[in-house]
């Protein structure tokens, strides 16, 4: 495959499914410097991240136990 193909391949990729950047990047918190407030907003947005994930696990146990 051509570079120039390897081009359009990627360009029809991200034109059909919408993909912008890398999810890898997305998915974890970032490794370089970045302000305290970020660092805040971060940590934040993971802990509502893990109660979601939390509530969810406690309402399928509840379900599946019959105890809802």
């Amino acid at each position: 495959m051509s570079q120039q193909e390897y081009d359009t391949a990627i360009a029809e990729f991200i034109r059909v499914k919408g993909v912008t950047r890398c999810p890898t990047v997305c998915a974890v918190p970032t490794q370089g410097s970045v302000s305290p407030s970020d660092c805040l907003a971060l940590r934040r947005r993971a802990e509502h991240l893990d109660a979601v994930r939390r509530e969810k696990v406690r309402r399928e146990w509840l379900r599946a136990t019959g105890r809802e």
